[in-house]
């Protein structure tokens, strides 16, 4: 946890320090600190700092919402993106928009409807169709396209009801600003620190639904609320940051190889693993092809399509189909 800590306060001291015009990292501690003025002081209160703040929100509720959806699956190749919960997030943040353009407030609402439909309909498709875990992948990628179609079907409709589309489907943190993130940082606070509360629950809903009645759990009910808990930290990520893939995905799994499945400190874990593993992917994005910039999804889907193959193909070769 404090190399992981660590990591996360260096990565956010580079993002701040590096870009198309570099500032010392003294001065940058002077403008936090409030000592600095001029352009640079502009440049990182208005332009970096947000950026920063919306990857460390993004990553963090992304990472956590993969966890839960895994454990409360039991499938390893779940994650907000693959099962369709961003896409659906993405088509409720696109018709409020639509709607109601001035009410951004909203949209983190918009979006945790959106992606609470989008895992209940995986989990109605996959009991109905067998609990076998490529059928839940497969029904996910199915309704992914649908919820997909919708968000073009809106734009073309209305467009310019997303402004920057092609940033919103690829997904990025560019053009905030603090006033967009606020209502999603308390939505994603809330969310995470209630799912902290539920670790031991999670933990016993691990060892089988059967096991866990046995034991005197709600499973059904249990189930029920970390799934919302997981869309709501999903949608509120959507909902500033677009179509993010395979954060989800990566960090629980690359956390598990270090702290192990104790939920507790797995979701503490993840969360500080996506922030840094967004963190790391922006400042990527801006430095490896300057001064021109990559979307950030363009980086997380190249750092993340091989590592969902490789597990997609050892989950076969387990036979865990």
């Amino acid at each position: 946890m404090a190399l992981l800590l660590g990591l996360v306060l260096l990565s956010c001291l580079g993002n701040l320090t590096f870009g198309a015009a570099p500032i010392p990292p003294g001065e940058v501690l002077a403008v936090l600190m409030g000592r600095g003025g001029g352009t640079q002081t502009a440049i990182i209160l208005y332009a970096r700092l947000p950026r920063l703040c919306g990857c460390l929100l993004a990553g963090a509720a992304l990472a956590c919402a993969g966890v839960m959806i895994q454990g409360v699956l039991n499938n390893p190749l779940a994650a907000p993106n693959i099962i369709g919960v961003n896409s659906g997030a993405g088509l409720a943040t696109a018709i409020c928009c639509a709607i109601a353009p001035e009410a951004v407030r909203w949209t983190p609402a918009a979006a945790f409807l959106g992606a609470l439909a989008g895992v209940m309909l995986v989990l109605f498709i996959s009991e109905r169709a067998g609990a076998a875990r490529i059928t839940l992948v497969l029904a996910g990628v199915a309704l992914s396209s649908m919820f997909s179609a919708g968000i073009d079907a809106v734009v073309t409709f209305f467009p310019d009801a997303l402004s920057g589309y092609t940033d919103f489907r690829i997904g990025g943190v560019r053009n905030l600003s603090m006033a967009r993130l606020a209502p999603a940082f308390w939505v994603i606070l809330i969310a995470l620190t209630a799912a902290l509360s539920l670790s031991n629950e999670l933990d016993l809903l691990l060892l089988g639904r059967e096991t866990a009645q046995s034991l005197g759990l709600p499973a059904k009910r249990l189930r029920l609320v970390l799934l919302m808990l997981a869309a709501a930290l999903a949608g509120a990520a959507v909902s500033f940051a677009g179509l993010l893939g395979f954060v989800g995905l990566l960090t629980p799994h690359i956390m598990r190889r270090l702290v192990g499945e104790e939920s507790f400190p797995l979701l503490l874990s993840s969360a500080l693993g996506g922030a840094l593993l967004l963190t790391v992917c922006d400042l990527v994005s801006r430095l490896v092809f300057a001064p021109f910039e990559l979307p950030l999804g363009v980086v997380l889907s190249l750092a993340g399509g091989p590592f969902f193959l490789w597990l997609l193909f050892r989950q076969r070769r387990g036979g865990g189909t």
